[in-house]
């Protein structure tokens, strides 16, 4: 497929910038594949959908506050540091986004709040990546503890308003439990532990992946050709609890489902030749678009994503093209809101 095939048109209007009051009562649609029908629903009625045996993957990765900002030596520009991934953990040793990157070259020095932490750029990476060494005498643990103290919550910039403290929370899965993600698995930001009881007590399991979401799951794609474009590598991890909930309620024919396009990558990654789920870690740079055969799940709970993205894709493939893509243009119409605090997308 074209990247052109998965353009459409986002008024600034629907894109959300607060999230709902309570998680669980988002609007959710629900897209049935079998017969083509569109439900207008609240997610807490995800509940009606799902029986014993059943079982929901979610995201279990948790945001740190990636987003610095700090000042250059001599000249004290103000300059933003987003904490990539971590390269050595012993050395503080990181690959960052920096903005703005002309004003930041190899050797410079940086300082973050009152000098509590320095920063030297050892390297270049992109044009707006850089990689440094924090200069820091303690160990992981105290090092972390600084820059949760200096850090803010790094809500994507098209949320066009100041950091609250409210976000610290929101911006964050009540499953968040594995640090290492820039961005939070919006799907999952729906839940509320209520929730899941009353899942649990109709019988529906939850299991647990862990993906750590960089800023290349929102790279923007540059080549019409989808075949020609590279995903950027994210770390994940699908352990034995996880993978022997999933192969039971496949061999008893239960229903899997994704919550989430993070948690849908991670499974698709870790697939045995038999079509079951298997044990794995490592890095993935999976990239699923139209036409693809998906080989766990049966349902998908997504939020509704920027137009040309590759969450989009990966929907469009799951859901269908045509059905996914009207599914859109219906909640364009009923002013659903779109991106990391709107509104939900279930594909059953």
């Amino acid at each position: 497929m074209k990247l052109s095939e998965f353009k459409f048109e986002l008024p600034p209007s629907l894109i959300a910038s607060h999230p709902a009051e309570n998680r669980d009562e988002s609007r959710l649609m629900v897209v049935n594949r079998a017969t083509g029908k569109i439900e207008h629903k609240v997610f807490k009625d995800i509940v009606n959908y799902f029986d014993d045996g059943d079982i929901m993957v979610a995201n279990d990765t948790m945001v740190f506050p990636a987003r610095l900002y700090g000042r250059k030596e001599k000249t004290g520009a103000k300059i933003e540091v987003f904490l990539l991934r971590e390269l050595n953990a012993e050395m503080h040793l990181w690959d960052v986004l920096v903005d703005p990157a002309r004003k930041i070259r190899v050797g410079n020095k940086l300082y973050f709040g009152d000098g509590d932490l320095v920063a030297e750029v050892i390297d270049n990476t992109t044009s707006r990546g850089r990689t440094i060494r924090f200069l820091f005498d303690g160990d992981a643990d105290a090092f972390n503890k600084v820059v949760e103290s200096l850090g803010e919550t790094p809500l994507p910039k098209y949320i066009k308003r100041k950091i609250e403290s409210a976000d610290k929370e929101r911006f964050q899965t009540i499953f968040a439990k594995n640090k290492g993600a820039v961005s939070a698995p919006t799907a999952g930001m729906h839940f509320t532990k209520q929730l899941v009881k009353r899942l649990q007590l109709k019988g529906v399991d939850m299991a647990f992946i862990t993906l750590h979401i960089g800023l290349g799951t929102f790279r923007a794609v540059d080549v019409e050709d989808l075949t020609k474009h590279k995903m950027d590598s994210e770390n994940y991890f699908v352990g034995t609890e996880c993978v022997n909930a999933v192969n039971k309620a496949l061999e008893s024919k239960s229903k899997v489902v994704a919550i989430g396009t993070t948690s849908m990558r991670a499974l698709e990654t870790a697939v045995s030749a038999t079509n079951r789920l298997k044990e794995r870690e490592g890095w993935t740079d999976k990239f699923i678009f139209p036409p693809y055969e998906f080989k766990i799940c049966s349902s998908l709970i997504t939020n509704f994503h920027q137009p040309e993205s590759t969450l989009l894709m990966m929907t469009a493939a799951f859901g269908g093209y045509d059905l996914v893509m009207k599914a859109y243009e219906t909640a364009k119409k009923e002013k659903y809101k779109f991106l990391t605090y709107g509104d939900a997308l279930m594909i059953l």
